[in-house]
């Protein structure tokens, strides 16, 4: 597999919904620290110009554009600033000074999907307290993934770490009689009643959520712990988040990728019990996350027909799940809010013409939506 080192150039410009937008750009030089914004003229948009694939509904705010592939978001309770995973790497975005920095180069890459197929690197991001960022992995093949988990602190980079220089490494599994393949994609990740749960996409034929024990602060084994797809009759858990309440996991299976319309809401108790399911006529869930006001929300990668994803809210009825568009997106991945309740969005592609340049970004909507 190529493995990918990148460094990383910080500049802005205004668009015209009036908000700068930091670039993450491949660079030789390993060790080079972000470089001082540079402002351009605001340009006033021309609907001739808007292209069909743009975002529409509440105002997007494009934060970060030019990354590869990204999958992952987290958002520092104290601090504010974002955790982002991509094909590149981990970086770290601060939103008072609008710049990025690499936080974790040096992974492996590989290839997922069915019809288009996409490089990956590191898929998830996590923070475990306020030190610590869980980092579940899909750039090595199934039977030999990793979780990795870094120290993190309150202090900006001064250089990239490495991959290899995590705190802890969680997994490989290798095939066993509980998974003959191997498990391999760990996708998101949450720490939830003393034990980190991941989600992976190794053996179809169980659709394993795994969990670490924690115990003194540090995590055990990792072990595969709630087969969803003999649960559900239906593949691949991917999004994954807790009850407002604590008392449940909340998992997005995402089923086939060449299927429309499969994708299921499902929650499982303390024992890994299946205590609900629903169908939610959403093609690809990749990530899901509660609002301070208790509401669920959810992008769909829309994997066979793109055009058809974005954010949605999932309304439940009785025993219904009644989605409500909330924008449009281009290949949506996983999405964070901050303490204020404004979201993050990691998405494949931004409706952005940026030639060679990679095409994904971070988008950011405020608070109210």
């Amino acid at each position: 597999m190529r493995r990918m080192f990148c460094s990383l150039i910080a500049a802005s410009l205004v668009m015209a919904i009036g908000y700068p937008t930091v670039f993450a750009q491949e660079a030789e030089k390993k060790d080079e620290k972000p470089a001082e914004k540079k402002e351009e003229e605001k340009k006033e948009e021309k609907p001739a110009e808007k292209a069909v694939d743009k975002p529409t509904g509440p105002a997007t705010k494009t934060a970060v554009v030019h990354l590869d592939n990204p999958s992952g978001v987290a958002v520092h309770s104290g601090t504010g600033q974002v955790f982002v995973t991509s094909r590149q790497g981990v970086f770290r975005f601060v939103p008072s000074t609008r710049k990025i920095y690499l936080e974790v180069e040096g992974f492996p890459t590989d290839i997922y999907g069915k019809g288009p197929k996409y490089n990956i690197g590191p898929l998830g991001a996590t923070l475990w307290g306020t030190d610590r960022l869980i980092v579940p992995d899909g750039s090595r093949p199934d039977g030999e993934e990793l979780v990795r988990i870094y120290k993190i602190e309150e202090a900006l980079p001064a250089k990239p770490r490495k991959e290899t220089e995590a705190e802890f490494t969680l997994g490989p599994i290798k095939g066993t009689g509980d998974t003959n393949k191997g498990e391999g994609n760990f996708y998101q990740a949450v720490v939830w009643n003393d034990a980190i749960y991941v989600t992976s996409n190794g053996d179809d034929t169980k659709g394993w959520i795994v969990s670490s024990k924690i115990a003194d602060g540090k995590p055990g084994e990792l072990t595969t712990t709630i087969a969803t797809k003999e649960a559900t009759e239906v593949d691949a858990p991917v999004a994954i988040a807790v009850s407002p309440d604590k008392t449940q996991l909340v998992v997005g299976q995402m089923g086939e990728v060449n299927v429309p319309g499969d994708s299921l809401l499902t929650m499982y108790d303390k024992e890994g019990k299946l205590v609900k399911k629903y169908k939610t006529g959403l093609h690809d869930i990749t990530g899901l996350a509660y609002g301070a006001n208790g509401k669920l929300y959810a992008t769909d990668f829309a994997w066979s027909d793109t055009t058809q994803g974005g954010l949605f809210e999932l309304v439940i009825e009785g025993e219904e799940v009644k989605p409500k568009k909330i924008i449009s997106l281009d290949r949506p991945t996983a999405l964070a809010f901050d303490k204020d309740g404004a979201l993050y969005i990691t998405v494949f592609g931004t409706g952005k013409d940026t030639g060679d340049k990679p095409a994904g970004g971070l988008l950011k909507l405020d608070a109210g939506f």
